[in-house]
């Protein structure tokens, strides 16, 4: 898929790049700003800010591949990526509904045309909807038991194309 991609008509255009190191303070700080936004469909962060900022600061962007999406140089959204796992997907609370997390999913398939998985909060129906609406298929359920919120989530996976 190229770097750049046509916004929704109105819009400035959609940028998607490669993040960097240098890009993950912003990067926290939008994930911070979306999980806050997406109460109560989602549970709240598990940790403080100052802790998610350093687990953000610590992501080995050797391992993982992270996609930015910018309208003029402004970040809309980011996806986290290993070979086999979407680890992180979010948008900017504003920029919901508007092309952006398609854009990245789009991407994202385009990377791993083998498939991958991801886990998604049962609660966030918005989301789920979302990813079936782009091919994903729920394969498993949990009680919340593995993750730090301890909410359920549903395991989603992409077979490829």
């Amino acid at each position: 898929m190229p770097p750049t991609e046509g916004a929704p008509s109105g819009d400035a255009e959609l940028v998607l790049r490669p993040g960097t190191v240098e890009d993950l303070p912003a990067v926290a700080e939008l994930y911070l700003r979306a999980r806050a936004a997406a109460v109560p469909a989602i549970p709240p962060v598990a940790h403080p800010p100052d802790e998610v900022r350093a687990w953000v600061a610590a992501w080995d962007l050797g391992v993982h591949d992270l996609w930015l999406a910018e309208y003029d140089g402004r970040l809309a959204g980011f996806a986290l990526v290993t070979a086999t796992w979407l680890d992180q997907l979010y948008l900017e609370p504003d920029r919901t509904g508007r092309g952006v997390g398609s854009a990245l999913l789009g991407l994202v398939k385009a990377t791993r045309p083998d498939g991958f998985g991801l886990w998604v909060f049962e609660s966030n129906h918005r989301a789920r909807s979302f990813y079936r609406g782009h091919g994903l298929v729920e394969v498993e359920r949990t009680d919340g038991s593995g993750n730090e919120e301890r909410a359920p989530d549903v395991r989603m996976t992409w077979s490829g194309s």
